[in-house]
Formats: C-alpha cells, sequence, structure tokens
C-alpha cells in the first residue's frame, strides 16, 4: 500500500489535501498529514478513513524520520527554510520529494547524491513557481514547433481578491502566507528588457509598475518579480531581447505599497523600541525612527513563525507605543491617492501595537491579517498571463496564453488550488510511473509537464490562448 506525506496543513495545502483523500482512497492508499498544529491537520482530513493526522515538529529528527521512513513519497508545504531538514530524511531513507518553493541553495548541493540514489526531488511546483513554468514551456515548445524564434517572453501572476469580494481601497485580500506578502520584492528584481539588464531596487519596484490588460478583468499593475535572469537559460531564451516574470497586483495597492515600503514598514530586520525616538520628525524619507540597531536577533529573520501572529516570549513593547507613533515615518507619503488605503488599514490609530510584536514586519503582518482578511464567503482569484512575440519565415506573431482561476471560499482558495494541485498531481504520476525521472529537477520538462496540464485541466485550471499576427 502507497504512504503519502505530506508536511504542513496550512493556508496552502487545503485543496492538496481534498485532492489526495480522494486519490488515495480510489486507490486504496494512505496519507498522512504532519502539521505542528494537531488540530488544523485533523480539521483539512476530516473523517476520511484513508487519511490520518499527525502533530510534529520537524525540527525534531526521530520524529521527522518516524514519519518519513514510513512514506513512499514526501511532500512538504513547510517554510521554504525547513525544506533542507526533510531533503536531508528523505536521502537517509530513500524517499522522493516535492515542493512548491524555489529551489533552495542548499537542497540544490545535493542534486549529485539525490541522483546517485536515483531519487526525484521536484521542486517549485506550486503556482509560481511551477504552473509559470509548465505553462510557459509548453508555450514555447509550440513557438519552437513552428520554427518561431522568440524574441520577447513577459510572464505575469497575481494572486488577487476577486472582483465580486473587493470591498476594500487596496483591492486586496490575504488568501496565503501573510509574511510573504510584507516581505514581497524585498530582495529586488533583475530582468531583461528590449537587449538591456535591468535592476531595481526593492524601493524601485512599487513606484512605478508596468500595466497590462487582462480580458475579463481589466487593467492591472505589475512588478518585476526577483531575479528574472536565472530563468533565461532555464527556458532556453539566450536570443529574447526581452525576458521578464511579474507579480500582479491591482494599481491601487502598488500605489499605497510604495509608500509603505519608502517609510520602512516592511523591515523585518531590526529591533523596534519601546517608544517613538526622540527629534521623531527629523527624519530622513524611507527610514524610521521607531527602530534600534539588531539586538539579539538573527539579521532577516522574525521572531515569529512566518504567517504567524502568536506571542513570542520575551521583553515586551511598551503600550506607549501606537500605530499612529510606528507608522510616523509614512506621513511624507501620505497624498490623496493613497490616504483612504492607509486609513483603512489602521496605520493612524491612536491604539498600541500587539505586544508580540518585535519588528516592522510583524506590525504591518498584524494589521493585513486583520483588516485584510477573507471573510468566511469571501473568493480570492489567481489571475496568470504569459505574452510571447516571436518571429517565424513568414510573419511576426504575438501569443498570449490567459489563466484566471476564482476560489470557492475562504479556506477552498484559488490560491490554495493552484498551489497545491500540481503537487498532488506530481505526487499521483510518480506513485503510477508515470513520471520516471530521477534527479533534482524543477517542471521543465515535457515528461513533467505534459501529463501535469493534462490532469490541471481536467480539474478546472486551463490557459486560454491567444494569437495576433503583427503587420509588417
Amino acid at each position: 500500500m502507497q504512504q503519502i506525506l505530506l508536511f504542513g496543513a496550512g493556508k496552502s495545502a487545503t485543496s492538496l489535501i481534498r485532492y489526495l483523500v480522494g486519490v488515495t482512497a480510489a486507490r486504496n492508499w494512505r496519507l498522512v498529514v504532519a502539521d505542528s498544529d494537531l488540530a488544523l491537520a485533523s480539521s483539512k482530513i476530516g473523517s476520511a478513513p484513508h487519511a490520518r493526522a499527525v502533530a510534529t515538529n520537524v525540527a525534531d529528527q526521530p520524529a521527522r524520520e518516524a514519519l518519513i521512513k514510513e512514506a513512499d513519497i514526501v511532500i512538504s508545504l513547510l517554510p521554504p527554510a525547513l525544506h533542507y531538514l526533510v531533503a536531508g530524511s528523505c536521502l537517509v531513507y530513500k524517499k522522493n520529494l516535492l515542493t512548491a518553493s524555489y529551489l533552495d541553495p542548499a537542497i540544490r548541493k545535493l542534486e549529485k547524491e539525490i541522483r546517485d540514489s536515483g531519487l526525484l526531488f521536484l521542486c517549485e511546483m506550486g503556482l509560481d513557481p511551477g504552473i509559470d513554468h509548465m505553462s510557459a514551456m509548453e508555450l514555447i515548445g509550440q513557438v519552437n514547433e513552428e520554427g518561431g524564434r522568440i524574441h520577447s517572453f513577459r510572464s505575469h501572476t497575481g494572486g488577487l481578491v476577486a472582483p465580486e469580494s473587493d470591498d476594500n481601497p487596496w483591492h486586496y485580500k490575504i488568501s496565503w502566507n501573510p509574511r510573504n506578502v510584507v516581505l514581497a520584492g524585498s530582495a529586488g528584481a533583475a530582468y531583461k528588457e528590449e537587449g538591456r539588464t535591468i535592476t531595481r531596487t526593492y524601493g524601485q519596484l512599487f513606484d512605478r509598475p508596468g500595466i497590462v490588460s487582462v480580458n475579463g478583468i481589466g487593467s492591472l499593475a505589475w512588478y518585476p518579480n526577483r531575479d528574472s535572469l536565472s530563468y533565461i537559460p532555464v527556458y532556453g531564451l539566450e536570443e529574447a531581447e526581452t525576458f521578464i516574470r511579474t507579480t500582479l497586483r491591482y494599481p491601487e495597492f502598488c500605489r499605497a505599497w510604495s509608500g509603505i515600503v519608502d517609510a520602512g514598514l516592511t523591515d523585518d530586520q531590526h529591533a523596534l523600541r519601546t517608544a517613538p525616538a526622540p527629534n521623531s520628525n527629523d527624519r530622513t524619507p524611507g527610514s524610521t525612527s521607531l527602530t534600534a540597531g539588531i539586538t539579539d536577533r538573527t539579521p532577516g529573520r522574525s521572531t515569529l513563525n512566518p504567517g504567524s501572529t502568536a506571542h513570542t516570549p520575551g521583553t515586551q513593547l511598551s503600550s506607549a507605543l501606537t500605530f499612529a507613533d510606528w507608522s510616523a515615518p509614512l506621513l511624507p507619503y501620505v497624498n490623496d491617492s493613497n490616504r483612504t488605503a492607509f486609513e483603512f488599514l489602521g496605520l493612524f490609530d491612536p491604539s498600541p501595537v500587539p505586544a508580540h510584536a518585535r519588528s516592522s514586519a510583524d506590525i504591518l503582518q498584524y494589521l493585513l491579517e486583520t483588516r485584510l482578511a477573507m471573510q468566511p464567503q469571501d473568493k480570492d482569484m489567481i489571475v496568470m498571463l504569459h505574452e510571447i512575440s516571436y518571429k517565424t519565415a513568414a510573419a511576426s506573431r504575438e501569443v498570449t496564453s490567459t489563466l484566471i482561476v476564482k476560489g470557492e471560499d475562504n479556506l477552498q482558495t484559488a490560491m490554495a488550488r493552484t498551489v497545491g494541485l500540481p503537487l498532488g498531481i506530481a505526487a499521483k504520476l510518480i506513485l503510477e510511473g508515470t513520471i520516471r525521472l530521477t534527479g533534482l529537477h524543477i517542471p521543465i520538462l515535457p515528461e513533467i509537464y505534459i501529463p501535469v496540464l493534462r490532469e490541471l485541466e481536467e480539474q478546472g485550471i486551463r490557459f486560454e490562448k491567444a494569437t495576433l499576427e503583427k503587420v509588417p
């Protein structure tokens, strides 16, 4: 009897678990869902007879390895920093591993061991990265079959609120890990535009977003997503003059978020002071006087678990620090176009910040979770758009491929479906022997993306394609 082990039962796991419950029941397989929150994991599997929930701390090596030893394949939806622990144990016990996260450099160092062990470690198997890779590679393959030469590739993806649930000035609600929303773009971005390499700092990402029109949705803003350049050779598009991967938001979001970034309110590296600093009106734009030097913090890491607002032991902040105190550096960036959004988020409230907050990012995360929360019947929406311009011997063409997916409610979200289903489908195909690859991979090979995209279409996740022939 085949056994699938899933680490993580959070927001992105809901649809994956529902899919795996169905797969295991139909095939008489077993599903084990392991999470630090047993009640959460139990609620996701319900009364499914072929599934069980277990409480585990993935950092507990004996407990982790006991679960992996009994599995036939392992899926990790844990925070990316924890994938390496799971990967090491999978190597020891010769188990295949799937993740939805970007390929970690530490796991990349295991590539020879993975290959020599005859295992398959498949990373970037979610939405973005994941479905974006698979659908783009399918499209690129079709252009190549025509004998086309691609000179421009643009790929846009966004997790948005569905129009029928859009009722706030941010035009956004939290459907995935809120910590990732807070820190999105913090590493800056690099891409290729008309033959030039463009780099943009964190502070430059949101102030001049691009605009794209999506049929049925309207105008959306985009900002560059991380390092697009590293994917040029992966996609085999070295000759393309333009290559960019982006994140989509509504324009109003980018306008307001630009001020928040410039004011330093997303800072995750410095401990907060217990009260406003002296001479708080004498500031350099983009800095915050409510932060001090790093104390006992590890740079770049929050004392809160990502996605959690649980209390962290330690010295609490003084109640003298209010949201208005903390957000004071934002005042120079307030204007008529963003004021309503800032006020809706509670940035200028005179009430005290939560006692568990240790950094500006912690406070901002709290506000996002409380003010931009999805209500039970709210629906989110995933939008993905590929734009490829290419030339053949006969003509110049532009092909677009568009995906729009809406969630069912605030649990069965479009985000959960598009992140989770590729993982579940791949796990099933590997166990059934349809995917027979070994080594360390992301889903850019036809052996992976052809069968996975085929089943995603059966699940209602399908792209609409259109080709425009350009006049010379």
